[in-house]
């Protein structure tokens, strides 16, 4: 039998990864940014690296090596010819003025200990490999008193020699141009990068807008029209092709449900009309249950299409619409409370509000004996909890009930005439408010149902 081995992801790569992803950016135009900037500092980042390797190391390298030659140079003279009467003069001028070097010949002395190396030492370390390699003496390398001068000492065999020389001589020191260049050009090239994808970013931000605006129900807030690449154009132009379509069936939808009413009403107001005049009639009194029945039922059809989503948005006080539900719920002997968290006045479409909210409460106050609604309003969200201590609706049914024209046989249902379309009005209406309706157990026992929609 062939055991396959599974390589596991280490756990500390996938912390890193979980890290890593709740902290970059949602945002499309930060993400784009991120697309432009990484790979563009990778790449500085390499060209710097191979610069700093190859260009900066060989040309310290050559200017080490000269002065390294220098150096060996009056070494030898020293040795050929020892001239100790007039304290090596001809030797020091033809050091300061042919190489560039202050020298100093010091009798009897020894080198000092050994210095402590900077953090970038890649001078150091080649200036030192110079020496091991063109004298092969003892020396002692200071390089980091004086920023412009760079101290050399060598050992002989009774004095020491010591060298002043600039850093320039022996260290690529103009390097900062091409560093500064480099973060420039970066800088610049960054900045018409954001430029160019903030034009980019903004037709698809108002299309985005439009879509959420229209989506809701709610005004555009500025004429849209299609902006940007072409490809955004073309979303644009479909985005406005197809609320036009919507619109048009709206009107016609519209259009039906009011022909409709108007014919059915009138219909049924001669039906009452008939039974009015036909007096207290026993074998009649059934036929008005089943007449008022069906006004309702034709009110719950209508509602439930309508959806009041011709409606415009509105302001209206939260605790105005709690408190009628409070006397209604007095009025039929029942308790509610209420607890408003956060501001009072809610931008809603009113009347289609009022129906979510009256809904739910009703159902509470028909199979319950109290409610406590907990109202919660900040800055982005509004959530409504109803808790009642009735008999609530199986775990397994809480999304069929939502379904149109669903009817639970032992448990609460919204409409009084039993079509099934209470809880579908419900979610519909806050849905279209960018929302939605769920429902769970309640601490009191029986149902909670909750409302969230934006603010």
């Amino acid at each position: 039998m062939r055991c396959q081995s599974v390589r596991l992801q280490p756990p500390g790569w996938a912390a890193f990864g979980r890290w890593l992803k709740r902290r970059m950016p949602t945002g499309l135009y930060m993400r784009s940014v991120l697309i432009v900037i990484i790979p563009m500092l990778l790449l500085q980042s390499v060209v710097a690296a191979v610069f700093m390797e190859r260009h900066w190391r060989l040309v310290t390298e050559r200017l080490s090596q000269a002065v390294t030659r220098d150096i060996a140079a009056i070494i030898e003279l020293i040795r050929t010819y020892p001239d100790p009467s007039d304290d090596y003069g001809a030797i020091t001028r033809i050091a300061r003025n042919q190489l560039s070097l202050n020298i100093s010949i010091e009798p009897d002395a020894q080198l000092p200990p050994p210095r402590s190396k900077p953090f970038f030492s890649i001078l150091d370390d080649i200036l030192a490999d110079q020496i091991n390699q063109q004298i092969r003496l003892p020396y002692w390398i200071d390089t980091v008193g004086d920023s412009r001068l760079v101290e050399i000492r060598i050992q002989l065999d009774n004095k020491v020699l010591r060298v002043f020389t600039l850093r320039n001589q022996t260290y690529a020191s103009n390097t900062h141009i091409f560093l500064v260049w480099m973060v420039g050009t970066s800088l610049l090239l960054i900045g018409i990068s954001v430029l160019f994808l903030r034009g980019q970013i903004r037709p698809i931000l108002a299309l985005a807008d439009a879509a959420e605006s229209f989506g809701k129900g709610q005004k555009m807030p500025a004429p849209f029209s299609p902006r940007g690449a072409d490809e955004i154009r073309r979303a644009g132009i479909a985005f406005i092709q197809m609320r036009e379509r919507i619109e048009r069936q709206i009107e016609q939808r519209t259009a039906m449900l009011t022909g409709i009413s108007h014919d059915l009403r009138t219909i049924l107001t001669r039906f009452k009309l008939q039974l009015a005049l036909a007096g207290d009639n026993p074998d009649l009194a059934g036929m008005g249950t089943d007449v008022d029945d069906m006004q309702s039922m034709l009110e719950g059809y209508l509602a439930f299409a309508r959806s009041e989503a011709a409606e415009d948005f509105g302001e209206m006080r939260l605790s105005e619409l709690l408190e009628k539900m409070t006397a209604d719920f007095a009025l039929h002997g029942k308790t509610m409370t209420y607890r408003i968290d956060g501001e009072d006045k809610i931008a809603v479409r009113p009347g289609a509000f009022q129906r979510l909210v009256g809904n739910l409460a009703s159902n509470s106050r028909r199979y319950a004996n109290s409610l406590h609604v907990e109202a919660r309003h900040n800055a982005k969200w509004l959530t409504l909890t109803f808790d009642d201590d009735g008999p609530g609706i199986p775990e397994a049914s809480r999304e069929d009930v939502f379904k149109p024209f669903y009817r639970l046989d032992e448990a609460r249902n919204l409409d009084a005439s039993g079509t099934g379309l209470g809880l579908a009005i419900a979610r519909d209406i806050a849905r279209a408010h960018g929302g939605n309706v769920t429902l769970g157990d309640s601490p009191m026992g029986g149902l909670r149902a909750t409302v969230r929609v934006p603010a």
